[in-house]
């Protein structure tokens, strides 16, 4: 039987060692998931445009700049900001201010906007008429159905002089700030990316150049009236969760985007003069 002292001093011995051990063991277990995050490709959500051929020149010199970036493409405009709410991505790139502070309203999402990228112009397209007099009454107008998206597309309408919107109407507008509709024109909310798809069903409809081009129901060049791309709040934005506000992986990411020469061949290349830079 040991003596009571060397059985403590035993006892301390062990549990001290087995102490290290563990702490050795934790730090190791540390220290390989941080090399996997480090290592880990970073994720850019984008929905389907013909912005991906840019982001994915933008991806290949980031690799030869040591960074490794996976372009992860939706096909709506939701799915994107709940990827990055479940941290599916780590940043997306696909929507203006506007629609990010109706999402961060209707989603609960605790986003925020970090750098500027392109503008993109929208405009009023048909396959049917020729000029907005040639459309005749009770003639279908298809305009997106988000809360944010659809008010521009009614302040689109109310340019070419074919509604009324109360005063003061911004892009917040809805059907029910119409005050005038002279030519009873029937307003049919659209999924935003369905609205190229919808010109040979409607009169008129409001139209993204790049969902034009991708559907390839018309000329994106074609449109009867174009909005400017003077607004920057229009602008689309980098959004990331907070805690990445200053991920060097991200920044490091757009700075390659913003600065690339073959970035913005690409871009003239997809959109000619239907695009503006914002930043």
């Amino acid at each position: 039987m040991l003596h009571p002292v060397f059985s403590a001093r035993f006892s301390a011995g062990r549990v001290a060692r087995l102490a290290r051990l563990l702490t050795a063991a934790l730090l190791g277990v540390a220290l390989l998931n941080g090399a996997r995050a480090d290592t880990a490709p970073l994720k850019v959500g984008i929905s389907t445009s013909p912005q991906i051929e840019a982001l994915k020149i933008a991806a290949k010199e980031a690799k030869e700049q040591g960074l490794d970036v996976k372009i992860v493409e939706f096909t709506d405009w939701n799915t994107p900001n709940a990827a990055l709410a479940n941290k599916d991505i780590d940043v997306n790139y696909f929507q203006h201010i506007p629609f990010l502070e109706n999402a961060k309203k209707q989603g609960g999402y605790n986003f925020i906007s970090i750098a500027p990228g392109t503008i993109m112009k929208i405009g009023l397209y048909s396959k049917k008429v020729k000029s907005f007099a040639e459309l005749k009454d009770g003639a279908r107008v298809a305009i997106a159905n988000d809360p944010v998206n659809g008010g521009r597309g009614l302040l689109l309408l109310q340019r070419a002089g074919l509604i009324t919107l109360k005063p003061g109407a911004d892009y917040r507008a809805t059907t029910h700030d119409i005050v005038a509709n002279p030519k009873h024109l029937k307003i049919i909310p659209l999924e935003a990316s369905q609205l190229a798809r919808s010109l040979d069903d409607v009169d008129l409809a409001q139209g993204y150049p790049s969902f034009i081009k991708l559907a390839g129901t018309t000329d994106p060049n074609s449109a009867l009236l174009f909005d400017g791309t003077e607004n920057k709040n229009f602008a689309i934005q980098w959004v990331v969760r907070p805690e990445s506000a200053n991920d060097p992986r991200i920044r490091k990411f757009i700075s390659i985007y913003q600065h690339s020469p073959a970035v913005r061949k690409a871009l003239d290349n997809a959109f000619g003069s239907l695009y503006a830079i914002a930043w």
